[in-house]
């Protein structure tokens, strides 16, 4: 009896913690250097978290989508390249700040504004300069044209 009443407690406790830290955030500032620039919207970072701690985490970049890297088709795959030179330069052998880090819907790494050494939001940068679209969650949209019919 015990032991079902145990296991019971445990999986309501691990129901009523899930949406907890989903919904858990940090405002930041967060200083990080860019270990590898994945994509144009994905970063492995290694945040420092207290004196002498870093964490090494995979960020996306919050409110952008940037084209896919394996895209549909030759453009989009093109862009994606495109997006990624265009972080790299912006943040090869510069510090980051991580702003208003969140849970990332799926799990396995972080969401957050990430900030260049000199202030740009670099998503916001991404986005002026055409390589992504404005994210607000929900269906992205495609960045390949259907075939002309």
């Amino acid at each position: 009896m015990f032991g079902r009443w145990s296991y019971t407690c445990i999986l309501l406790l691990a129901a009523l913690a899930t949406p907890l830290a989903a919904r858990e955030r940090l405002p930041g500032p967060i200083p990080a250097s860019v270990a590898v620039v994945i994509d144009g919207d994905t970063l492995r970072v290694k945040a420092r978290v207290w004196l002498g701690q870093e964490v090494d985490t995979l960020v996306r970049l919050h409110g952008v989508d940037a084209p896919e890297l394996d895209g549909r088709c030759a453009d989009e795959r093109s862009r994606a390249e495109d997006a990624r030179a265009f972080v790299r330069r912006r943040t090869q052998d510069r510090p980051v700040t991580l702003v208003d880090v969140r849970t990332d819907k799926y799990g396995g790494r972080v969401l957050a504004r990430v900030m260049a050494a000199d202030g740009t939001d670099l998503g916001a940068a991404l986005v002026a300069a055409g390589l992504a679209k404005a994210y607000r969650g929900g269906r992205r949209v495609p960045w390949c044209l259907p075939p002309a019919r």
